[in-house]
Parts: C-alpha cells; structure tokens; sequence
C-alpha cells in the first residue's frame, strides 16, 4: 500500500533508465506518493510498459515521459534545465540507468569497460552535476543513485559492472560530504538479486566471452548454466517503495542495502576471514578450471 501523498504532493521527480525494471518501478511508485514524475529513457519508444503500470497504478497523469540518453554529456545540462523551467523545480533525481557487462576479466576488451563506465559512472556522474545547480538555487533536493552489492563486494564474472559500481559509490559518498551543508541529500541503494531484466534486457557478453578458445569458456558456460539460475531473486517493488521512502525522508542515511542474498554477502564479507569467504565463493560459483 503506497504512502500518503501528504508529503510528497506537488514534488518533482526525475528518473533516469524509466523504461524497465528498478527504474520503471520506482517512477510509478514515486508517482503514487503525489510526485510529478519526469521519466526519462533512451529510446521513448519504449515508454508502454511504463505507461501501462502508471494507468494501472492510476497514476498515469503524473507521468511526464521524456529522452534522455545519459551517455550524451553535452545534451544533459539542457534537459535538466527544460524540466526546471517546466516544472519550476527538481525535488528529487533518482539515478538508476546503467547496464552490465558480463564475462571473465581476462576476456573483457578495454573498448568494452570503457562503455560500462561511460554509463554506469560518467552518466550517473553527469545527471547528478547537472542536477546539482538547480537543486542548489533550491537549497534542498534528494539524490538518490542505484548502485549494488557490487559497489561494496567484489562480484567475479562481472568485474566490469562491479569496478563501474565501486567508483560510483566513492564519488557519491564524497558528493554527499560536499552537499550536506546546502540542503540537497545524497542517498545510495544497494540492491541485492532481484527480479528486474538487467540480466535479459540491459546486460551485455563482451565480445571474447562466447569464444570457444577464450581460456575461461568451460568456466563462463558453467557459470551461465549452472550458477545464475541458483541466484535468488526477490520481488523489486521492494526497492521501489525503499527508494521513495528514501527520497521523503527529510533526514535519510548515506546507504540503504537491501535484499537477503545482499546482506548474507556482507555479513560473510566483513566477518569471515578473506581467506575463507574465498573459499566458499570459489565453490558456489564453480569458479575452479
């Protein structure tokens, strides 16, 4: 059951990668507290299944669908400054486009990680400057960024989405010691598996992965048809209503982690000797040749 909308009514949201998953949920969800919902995606093309969620959430009115593609720098600064005017202000920034690289480190092209970082750090990186402005004329603003269990643990076979996640949660976490002092809170969700299309729609095998003489294609088919269906992954409504309990509170904290599977990972991560928490990953995951 959604909130109230005592709190959040006549506010402005923004959120990047709207057309699916986490994104798409959470701007319904955002929505339904009384927010005015700017969701942005790459391709507005693929803005349905979105709009079928807002009308069956009742909410469709107070979505305001928009492009925004956050790879492209040199556009963003203006779109952010089209909504303010049309809206007269931002309330809220929700970052949460990204994708996932997969595949052994040895396999990933250099061309390749640089295409994950120019979306899942640079982009988040450039929305979030180009939010910043207005939401300092404002002297308030929440800016709350999706990042993982993968920006605090180190996940083999997605080095790429993980390393993009770790620098991420480190600017971030700066950002937020920069921002305290003008009214404007800087959040992080840290999801654990959950049930969204990151890993139909939104991931991509780098180019080596599939090949027969990569040295890691035994491990990498393995690891697809043995291990991923293993992973548990729960209802993601979860992080929606996280995020916009996040995105009301006046006063929220640094990080919000959420999911089981996220918090076992952690709590094995920071109690376990390393040497022991390797052993258990290696074997779980059939990492051995």
């Amino acid at each position: 059951m959604a909130k109230s909308m005592g709190t959040s009514a006549g506010k402005i949201a923004l959120v990047t990668g709207a057309s699916s998953g986490i994104g798409l949920l959470s701007a319904v969800e955002l929505a339904r507290r009384g927010m005015t919902v700017v969701a942005t995606m790459r391709n507005p093309e693929r803005r349905g299944r979105l709009e079928d969620a807002a009308r069956a959430a009742g909410v469709l009115e107070r979505m305001d669908v928009r492009q925004l593609d956050v790879t492209d720098f040199d556009a963003i600064p203006g779109v952010f400054e089209k909504v303010a005017a049309d809206h007269k202000r931002i309330d809220v920034l929700l970052n949460n486009a990204g994708f996932a690289v997969g595949g052994f480190a040895e396999d990933i092209q250099m061309s390749e990680l640089r295409h994950q970082f120019e979306t899942n750090f640079f982009g988040n990186v450039a929305t979030t400057k180009a939010a910043l402005p207005i939401m300092r004329r404002q002297r308030a603003g929440h800016i709350l960024t999706v990042t993982s269990i993968g920006g605090r643990i180190g996940q083999p076979v997605v080095s790429s989405y993980t390393a993009s996640k770790f620098a991420l949660e480190g600017w971030t976490e700066s950002l937020r010691l920069e921002c305290a002092p003008l009214g404007i809170k800087v959040v992080l969700i840290e999801p654990g598996a959950f049930a969204t299309d990151i890993w139909e729609r939104n991931s991509e095998l780098g180019a080596n992965v599939t090949q027969a003489d990569s040295p890691n294609y035994a491990r990498a088919q393995r690891f697809q048809k043995e291990v991923i269906k293993q992973i548990p992954q729960a209802d993601a409504t979860e992080v929606a209503t996280l995020i916009a309990d996040a995105a009301e509170d006046p006063n929220p904290r640094l990080r919000y982690m959420i999911g089981k599977d996220a918090k076992i990972q952690w709590a094995m991560r920071t109690i376990l000797p390393w040497k022991w928490y390797e052993r258990i990953l290696v074997n779980y995951l059939k990492l051995r040749d």
